[in-house]
């Protein structure tokens, strides 16, 4: 049998990284991409989002708005983590742990420094389908890359260590696109969990879902689409919340770094806009 009879079809919140792994095909695809994901197409078309499938049910001028506005929020932090972890890299930073690892492919796309040894952390069934189509694609990763079959919400920090994560020297991690689907308690118990895992000089990158951003897309979100299944905002105050847990941050609005990667967003904003979702942070 091969690969492609054995998958496991996305379901669930894993699902929507396949549908991230098509947002992040498409730019690359572009002239002036601000990042090439040369694996992405594979990924969303073995998850049934190839070229040739259906374009999105059709919906109101406002959904399609919201559609484009989460694609394009999509590629601003996919390019702030890539920075993320080049200045990780280049601050002496050789582990990586990708919490929620999804179909994420910096392990196989990036550069990284010899010795870089970069952990995926997700559960088994994502890995399984992302490795058959790893194996498809003949790709090769450019750092050690061990991938961790573990559910957050379990014993991850062990299942890490067995793997051979080293808590006593500096880890850049990303969490991207996760915390919004975990509610508040859960993510105190992760970013705690991290923390005792950082040894100073560590390096975070981590998006947050922005205030008011579950109202504005709860009303229309398809039963089974990432926006239905979203469940925590960031907090009021990201900056204080992470130097409670030992951490050195910065926020940023995804119109800032839009605007610093040459993609300004034009329309003015509806509100006003607070703390940015977009977090980097130092242990010291």
């Amino acid at each position: 049998m091969t690969d492609e009879q054995e998958r496991v079809q996305p379901s669930g919140v894993w699902a929507t990284a396949v549908g991230v792994a098509r947002v992040r095909a498409l730019e690359s695809e572009r002239e002036n991409a601000l990042f090439r994901d040369p694996l992405a197409q594979a990924f969303a078309t073995a998850g049934g989002l190839g070229p040739s499938s259906p374009p999105p049910l059709p919906g109101d001028e406002a959904a399609r708005r919201r559609r484009l506005g989460v694609a394009f929020s999509i590629v601003i932090r996919t390019k702030f983590l890539d920075d993320l972890l080049e200045q990780a890299s280049a601050s002496g930073v050789r582990q990586v742990v990708l919490l929620g690892a999804g179909m994420d492919s910096r392990a196989f796309r990036m550069n990284w420094p010899e010795g870089t040894r970069l952990f995926e952390v997700d559960t088994a069934t994502p890995l399984d389908f992302k490795a058959s189509v790893l194996r498809q694609e003949r790709a090769v990763a450019r750092c050690e890359r061990i991938t961790v079959a573990v559910d957050l919400r379990e014993d991850w920090p062990g299942a890490l260590a067995a793997a051979g994560h080293d808590p006593e020297m500096p880890t850049a991690w990303i969490a991207e696109g996760l915390l919004i689907y975990l509610p508040e308690d859960a993510v105190e118990l992760l970013l705690a969990r991290i923390s005792a895992q950082s040894a100073a000089g560590s390096r975070m990158g981590l998006t947050l879902g922005s205030r008011g951003v579950i109202e504005r897309f709860s009303a229309d979100a398809v039963p089974g689409s990432a926006a239905s299944m979203w469940v925590s905002e960031m907090p009021d105050d990201p900056v204080g919340w992470l130097a409670g847990h030992g951490w050195e941050a910065g926020s940023h609005t995804l119109r800032e770094r839009a605007a610093a990667y040459g993609r300004p967003i034009s329309t003015p904003p509806q509100h006003d806009e607070g703390p940015g979702g977009l977090i980097s942070a130092v242990r010291r």
